[in-house]
C-alpha cells in the first residue's frame, strides 16, 4: 500500500517554508500532493494557475511529488485521492491553536486520516507569505525567502 499525504495550503506565493516542509514529508510518504486551496479569508496576488505553476517549478526534483488544486473541503478531497494524511507545517505555538482546532474538525470528518504536524526549519519560523509579499511590494531582497522563479515572479506583479 502506498503511503500517500495531502500538504495543502494556499501557496500564495510559495516560500522556503513551504518547501521545508514538503521536502521532509517527500521523506517520509511514498507519494505527496502539495495542493492548492482557495482560502476565501484571503485576497490572493496569485491565480491558483500561477501558485500551480510556481509549486511545480518549485517540486520538480522531487519525484514522490505531485502539484494540484481543489475547491472541495480538504477532508474530502483526501478522502477521494486515497490518502491516508494530512502534513501541515507549524512554525510557532500561534499556529498550533488554529491548527488543533482545524485538525479536530478534519477528524470529525474523517477520523480514518491522520493529520501529521512538521515545526519548520528554525531559519523559517519567521516566514508566511503574507511577510514575503509585503517585502517583495517595496522591491526589498526576498532571496533569503523564496526560490529564484518565486522572486522573479513577485517583481512581476509589483512592476
Amino acid at each position: 500500500m502506498t503511503r500517500l499525504a495531502i500538504c495543502p495550503g494556499s501557496f500564495d506565493p510559495v516560500t522556503y517554508g513551504h518547501l521545508d516542509i514538503i521536502q521532509r514529508g517527500a521523506k517520509i510518504f511514498d507519494h505527496v500532493i502539495v495542493t492548492v486551496f482557495n482560502n476565501q479569508s484571503k485576497d490572493p496576488l496569485f491565480t491558483v494557475e500561477e501558485r500551480i505553476e510556481l509549486l511545480k517549478a518549485c517540486t520538480s526534483d522531487l519525484p514522490n511529488v505531485t502539484v494540484d488544486s481543489s475547491s472541495s473541503l480538504l477532508m474530502d478531497y483526501a478522502k477521494s485521492k486515497n490518502a491516508q494524511a494530512v502534513i501541515r507545517g507549524l512554525r510557532a505555538v500561534s499556529d498550533f491553536e488554529y491548527e488543533m482546532q482545524i485538525t479536530s474538525m478534519n477528524r470529525q470528518l474523517y477520523a480514518d486520516i491522520e493529520t501529521f504536524f512538521m515545526m519548520t526549519n528554525n531559519q523559517y519560523s519567521f516566514l508566511s507569505s503574507s511577510i514575503v509579499k509585503e517585502v517583495a511590494k517595496y522591491r526589498a531582497n526576498v532571496s533569503d525567502m523564496v526560490p529564484n522563479v518565486v522572486e522573479k515572479a513577485l517583481a512581476r506583479k509589483f512592476k
